[in-house]
């Protein structure tokens, strides 16, 4: 599970890796998929913007605004991965993981000027209609469904593994769902020839953008404010530490995220004398193999102190 980091005489130190750590983040083994989606999204964005120019519809403009973000929002994704998986340095003992949750808050950030931008150019269609072709609007707004619906089917199994390939997910699937209120704005014009369908329909879009960004932007500054992850509870990891024999307290307790995939976890254990003078490594071996196999934790820091330490040490700090 790891190594050990110091003499039983003072603190004992302990760090586990699991494999996903060890061979990069999860989001590597999503690399070609990501490059298919940038393809998928670019071909997208050409094809609705040329057919916006043709058919005046700027719920397609909107869509191709969309689409063009789900391009650069995936293009860092794969950028942030690469880098990722550089090696640690004496400067970043961690590597560059952490790039990854930058990436996933400029994401958000490029999907909210998105919504400003779709919801300003809808008022202003309103004051000033333009006649859309909604046959042409009908037409390359399927094609556009089609090809998100690739692009969902190719990261739908990378969604709940990576916070960063959930925005490029998230990405995509708002896209698909712009796709669909553009088709219903076609059909209206089509057969009604109500031409405020297509700003409607662009408003439908910038709004369905609201949830996922604001859902994206907090999941990420969770991780950036170094909070306890979602799904570890801390005292619950508190209590199988101190049902191992030997354990008397456990303080200094802390757990954050790296990036996805990745969460750590650092705790000050006190045990009796008589475990220390025994030897600490069957013990230590046992706590790793707790927080590793019982909450998944992919880097552990396990400080043993003997029965009084906490006292001493804060004695000198005073």
């Amino acid at each position: 599970m790891g190594h050990d980091h110091g003499a039983p005489s003072a603190a004992s130190g302990a760090s586990a890796a699991t494999s996903s750590a060890a061979s990069g983040t999860l989001s590597g083994t999503y690399r070609k998929r990501l490059l298919w989606t940038i393809g998928i999204s670019a071909s997208i964005t050409l094809i609705q913007v040329v057919g916006a120019l043709l058919s005046g519809s700027l719920a397609l403009l909107a869509d191709a605004a969309h689409s063009l973000t789900d391009a650069v929002g995936v293009s860092l994704a794969l950028g942030a991965i690469t880098l990722a998986q550089r090696a640690p340095t004496p400067r970043r003992t961690f590597g560059f993981y952490r790039v990854e949750i930058f990436s996933a808050v400029l994401n958000a950030l490029l999907l909210a000027a998105i919504f400003v931008w779709v919801l300003w150019s809808a008022v202003r269609r309103f004051s000033e209609p333009v006649e859309v072709k909604g046959g042409l609007m009908f037409v390359v707004a399927v094609g556009g469904l089609v090809a998100n619906l690739v692009g969902l089917w190719l990261l739908k199994d990378a969604k709940d593994k990576s916070l960063n390939l959930r925005g490029a997910y998230l990405e995509v699937l708002g896209d698909a769902l712009g796709s669909v209120a553009v088709i219903v704005g076609g059909l209206v014009i089509l057969f009604t020839g109500w031409q405020a369908a297509d700003p409607i329909a662009s408003i439908v879009i910038g709004l369905l953008i609201v949830p996922r960004t604001y859902g994206l932007l907090r999941d990420a500054l969770h991780v950036l404010m170094e909070a306890t992850p979602q799904d570890m509870d801390l005292a619950e990891v508190r209590r199988h530490l101190l049902a191992e024999p030997g354990v008397v307290d456990v303080h200094d307790l802390h757990g954050w995220t790296v990036t996805s995939g990745m969460p750590v976890l650092t705790a000050h254990v006190v045990v009796r004398e008589a475990v220390l003078d025994g030897g600490y490594g069957a013990l230590l071996t046992r706590l790793q193999a707790c927080v590793g196999d019982h909450f998944d934790v992919a880097h552990s820091t396990i400080q043993l102190e003997p029965e009084g330490h906490s006292e001493a040490a804060a004695s000198l700090h005073r």
